[in-house]
């Protein structure tokens, strides 16, 4: 009789261990405490693939669907549960509007939307902040928001954050001027500014304010919790120094947030969107994939996606949305707790 029950608590223990979720080898935690938000047994899910360069991508609760753009085909796509991945705006960032190399990265990059639920859009080619005034369309018209500093044409703005009273704060590195070839930036006398901004605009009174020049290219932006402080990715391809950065909004006053110089080079993966969870951490593209980092600093976790460009989370943060890089051209999506 022993010997059956001891056989039997053995098959019980199996069986229990069996169907014991197991941790997912590429997501790696370096502080436990990130386990309230990161479920380490999580599957890493494909949504979409073949995009050539998925960018941008945000949440709409009202339609439950993720748009994200792909800046080479310039077109702007929707995915849901429902109907997966369809197109939804072509052109979506280079219309003509504006003039530019011709070719290249020049769709549509980062997008946001308003309180009012408009797309608002960061276009390469067209070199401006734009609205969209007709959903789901292949003849979308578009609203300038803004398109120049002082006069001088913007250079091509790249992502976006909305504060909660609807003011936008953006980046303009000059990636209508990115020649993908040589994987530089070239000269022109199409290019009007000679830095590389963050900026301001206020839609209250339609003015854009220089927040600095002192990021020499600027990429993923976004709030903090509390909005006095401001996050901007520094790619560091000009001088091999990633880093994100923190902007104090009272004062203007950069500091480094967060250095990538340790982890950047040894994988592939670069420090381009971000988004900031409900939590106060960060979510960053970087080397390795996706980068969480606490509000002071330190770097929590790392899931492996790949080279990816972005990321987004939705209304309820229930899951975390990336998009991939030109080697790693898919959408994912990963569950939270």
């Amino acid at each position: 009789m022993k010997k059956i029950f001891l056989g039997f608590s053995f098959l019980l223990l199996t069986f229990c261990n069996s169907n014991k979720k197991q941790p997912n080898s590429k997501i790696e935690i370096y502080d436990n405490s990130i386990e309230s938000i990161i479920d380490i047994s999580a599957t890493v899910e494909i949504i979409a693939d073949s995009i050539a360069l998925p960018e941008g991508p945000v949440w709409d609760e009202k339609s439950k669907s993720l748009y994200f753009s792909d800046v080479i085909s310039n077109k702007i796509f929707k995915w849901n549960e429902v109907n997966g991945t369809s197109e939804f705006i072509v052109p979506s960032g280079n219309t003509g509007y504006a003039p530019n190399l011709g070719e290249g990265i020049l769709g549509a990059n980062g997008l946001a939307l308003d309180m009012k639920g408009n797309l608002i859009l960061c276009q390469h080619g067209d070199r401006r902040l734009a609205m969209l005034k007709n959903m789901e369309s292949d003849v979308p018209q578009f609203e300038t928001i803004v398109d120049n500093f002082e006069g001088k044409t913007l250079n091509s703005p790249n992502d976006i954050t909305l504060s909660k009273d609807g003011t936008m704060y953006f980046t303009d590195p000059p990636f209508a001027f990115f020649d993908a070839v040589t994987f530089s930036f070239v000269e022109t006398e199409m290019r009007k500014l000679n830095f590389n901004g963050v900026f301001k605009y206020n839609p209250n009174d339609m003015t854009t304010t220089l927040i600095t020049k002192d990021i020499d290219v600027p990429n993923g932006i976004a709030l903090s919790e509390d909005e006095k402080s401001l996050y901007v990715n520094k790619m560091g391809i000009l001088d091999n120094s990633p880093a994100i950065k923190k902007i104090n909004l009272e004062t203007n006053e950069v500091e480094t947030f967060f250095d990538g110089k340790d982890l950047f080079g040894k994988v592939e993966g670069n420090f381009d969107g971000m988004k900031v969870h409900s939590s106060g951490h960060v979510f960053t593209s970087g080397p390795g994939g996706l980068l969480v980092i606490s509000p002071s600093g330190k770097l929590k976790a790392k899931i492996d996606f790949g080279h990816i460009t972005n990321c987004a989370f939705d209304k309820e943060e229930k899951y975390l949305y990336a998009t991939g890089f030109l080697s790693n051209p898919k959408v994912y999506r990963i569950k939270l707790k």
